[in-house]
């Protein structure tokens, strides 16, 4: 397929040539070859007979001037560039921004110098402000554009994982620990740790949720990069280290407060945004890709009469090929034409779907495409009870009003993510409609073939990073494309700022004051609110690097992708012991030891030890599940009308294809199990042995003190029992208000009791 109008113009029209024979196509290249006489030095095929073959057919080095390699060789039309976008919608998104700081900052006032207020919000949080703030942390750049880019890039599933899998973790949490979390009174999720297990695993559990939260937050910010990037024309790792600085410092000013209150305006704005914008166009676009109609030579899979894709397309009777029905050229591209749109890549054969509903349990239901179905499933149960560890989740538990508040507001949290990411998956289908391999924007690797894709040249195709960006701006009513990008910085943002605050709030108050012990007085009640702040400023920083680093055109770089990799550490190390406070009798302090322990080098282990080439597929022994090999011939694909002989044998001229191999999914799923084995297994001996199976240091639980003064303006113990109030005034809630403020004090280990 060639173009016939001037290669500036590139209205590609695949046309009559593919029919010819290789003397003809030499003719009318060298013919079409003086449209162009500069010429670019550079190879598009690393065959160097396959590319000698294709300079010869061009008449020079390839690609050409004001070409492309697929063109070139594969007669593919060079992608269409897309216009840049209004500025209206990179002035919205910046006004946007700027509120969400403004009503961030304003929140200093609120903490008034008080570390609980700063961590917890002074356990004040009603149920609706609990509710949005949970589901805006869930529903954040990875569960919005991660899921299309990877629904786009792939399948429906493939994107729906994230949003199914951070619903099902809200509910599992209101259902088992949000009320215990809540009744615990403490100010972070290793706090309860160290009541039951001690200094070691407090650190141990401290440290594994700040790695994984640095992941959780780089993802939501190189979202937040990826759309300011496009919108505001700047780098990407510039957009990552503004969104970096702003974040920070509302989050640093106000801590819970300024998070919980940016929540709900981001919520209530962002979440209308992108519902409005996900059912506009469910409602009014094209569901996926139709069947390709081809172009000049393609032969459709049906025939005529058959009441199917041909018959759709007017197709017509092949000249090469008997009892085969083709693109019908005089209808839809005439030659001589100045202008021919209907054609397309003939990508889609049979036609794309929005859902295949078999995607969950068929590892072919994409075929010829590869399906991740291990892979999905693990994403699936990683966000489901990873999710559980989350700091950012149960600070908001234990912020809320009361337990009941807590469990409520997950439930309702989980089924608003729900609401709104799924959804959001159905838009993947849509944008390869407009930016897929059909579309006049669609780009593939020349170098590439694909047996079981009948393709010996540019088989892969090359997803656009930024099309579902693209298509806010391009294809949407300008309102509502703005509203949704806005929407998507918010969720960003919300999700954000809760990371910042839960490293700072954990390394301060969880880790440093471990140093005690070496620097008296290193952080202590009085200086721990400052100590927070300034602690968030390295985690930022180094998440801000990570994204940068692994930015939405990096091979591994997805939004989603970090996503994943930070509850997948929370999944190995912290969810079974975080069970176990709650659901053993006397946990064994041995026991959650071994299970972080074991969980994490477990996970670590087998990162490198089981084959990964990085596709996140299992090695099926089918051909859809072989990889892309490189270009490996000169001939025509069997759907080209021209005489057999000219037709790629795949026998003949073979694809040098391996097939994937990729387990990542059974190393997250072993070290958990690992870890419940050991957990219970070590529980179990220590009840039929009746004592410790070993002793370690910093095993004997403790609770911290969190009073600011504790002698001071607070009713303390000691002030109650020794004030002016008489023994008769003294009521029951003074005394509890003053067992809140005492000064910490180890607790005794009791005698060993039999572990259930």
């Amino acid at each position: 397929s060639w173009s016939i109008v001037p290669t500036k113009e590139r209205k590609p029209i695949i046309d009559i040539l593919t029919m010819l024979s290789k003397n003809q196509l030499t003719f009318w290249t060298v013919a079409a070859s003086a449209l162009t006489a500069h010429v670019v030095n550079a190879d598009c095929v690393a065959d160097k007979a396959i590319n000698d073959f294709f300079e010869d057919v061009n008449g020079g080095p390839i690609p050409t001037e004001d070409s492309c390699c697929m063109f070139d060789v594969c007669g593919l039309a060079c992608p269409k560039d897309v216009s840049e976008p209004g500025n209206g919608f990179g002035i919205a998104v910046m006004i946007s921004i700027i509120i969400s700081f403004l009503i961030g900052l304003s929140t200093y006032f609120f903490v008034k110098g008080k570390s609980h207020n700063f961590f917890v919000a002074g356990r004040s949080l009603p149920l609706w402000i609990v509710t949005i703030t949970l589901g805006a942390q869930s529903v954040d750049s990875n569960a919005l554009l991660g899921n299309v880019d990877l629904s786009y890039k792939y399948h429906f599933y493939d994107g729906a994982v994230i949003p199914i899998g951070l619903g099902i973790s809200l509910l599992l949490n209101g259902i088992f620990l949000a009320h215990h979390v809540n009744n615990e009174e403490v100010l972070t999720l290793p706090d309860i740790f160290a009541k039951r297990y001690g200094k070691t695993v407090e650190v141990l559990v401290s440290l594994c949720t700040v790695c994984s939260f640095t992941m959780l937050l780089a993802g939501n910010l190189v979202g937040f990069g990826t759309i300011t990037s496009y919108l505001w024309d700047i780098s990407q790792e510039a957009a990552i280290w503004i969104a970096a600085i702003v974040i920070w410092m509302y989050t640093a000013c106000g801590g819970l407060f300024s998070v919980a209150y940016t929540d709900v305006v981001q919520g209530v704005i962002g979440w209308s945004g992108c519902i409005v914008m996900a059912y506009w166009f469910i409602a009014n676009e094209p569901e996926s890709p139709p069947p390709s109609i081809g172009f000049p030579g393609y032969i459709y899979p049906d025939n005529i009469g058959d009441g199917g894709i041909c018959d759709m397309y007017n197709g017509t009777a092949c000249v090469e090929t008997d009892d085969a029905c083709c693109y019908n050229e005089p209808l839809w591209c005439p030659r001589g034409t100045p202008d021919c749109d209907r054609y397309d890549r003939g990508a889609y054969p049979f036609g794309d779907k929005r859902v295949f509903s078999d995607q969950m349990s068929n590892f072919k239901a994409l075929a010829p495409f590869p399906n991740a179905l291990l892979w999905n499933w693990a994403t699936i149960f990683i966000l489901g009870f990873g999710n559980l560890a989350a700091l950012d989740f149960q600070a908001r538990c234990m912020a809320s009003k009361t337990p009941q508040t807590a469990r409520i507001g997950c439930i309702l949290g989980g089924l608003l993510t729900f609401f709104i990411g799924i959804p959001f998956a159905y838009l993947g289908a849509i944008t390869r409609f407009y930016y897929g391999p059909d579309s006049v924007h669609g780009e593939f690797e020349t170098d590439t073939c694909a047996v079981q894709l009948g393709l010996p040249t540019c088989a892969q195709w090359l997803p656009d990073q930024l099309a579902f960006i693209k298509l806010l701006t391009h294809e949407a009513p300008s309102f509502l494309g703005a509203w949704c990008l806005i929407g998507i910085i918010a969720a960003s943002m919300s999700t954000a700022d809760g990371a910042i605050l839960a490293m700072g709030t954990v390394m301060s108050h969880n880790v440093l004051r471990q140093f005690d012990a070496w620097i008296p007085s290193f952080v202590t009640p009085d200086n721990l609110l400052l100590m927070a702040r300034i602690t968030t400023i390295p985690f930022t920083l180094a998440s801000a690097f990570l994204g940068s680093f692994y930015n939405s055109s990096h091979s591994a770089g997805a939004t989603g992708y970090l996503l994943i990799v930070a509850f997948d550490i929370m999944l190995a190390t912290v969810v079974v012991p975080l069970f176990g406070c709650f659901y053993a009798k006397n946990p064994s302090p041995r026991a959650a030891l071994l299970a972080v322990v074991s969980g994490g080098l477990c996970r670590l282990i087998l990162e490198f030890v089981l084959p990964k080439d990085g596709f996140l597929l299992m090695p099926y022994q089918v051909d859809i599940f072989l990889d892309y090999g490189p270009a490996c011939s000169d001939l025509y694909p069997a759907f080209i009308d021209v005489n057999s002989t000219l037709h790629w044998d795949p026998d003949a001229q073979p694809c040098d294809q391996d097939h994937f191999e990729d387990f990542t999914g059974v190393d997250s799923l072993a070290a958990f199990v690992l870890g419940v084995i050991l957990f219970v297994g070590t529980q179990w001996i220590e009840y039929m042995k009746g004592g410790a199976i070993f002793e370690f240091g910093g095993s004997g639980g403790y609770v911290k003190d969190t009073t600011e003064h504790p002698l001071q303006n607070s009713k303390s113990l000691a002030n109650v029992l020794e004030g002016p109030e008489t023994p008769e005034e003294v009521t029951k809630e003074d005394l509890e208000d003053a067992m809140k403020d005492e000064p910490s004090k180890p607790v005794e280990e009791p005698a060993e009791a039999p572990a259930e």
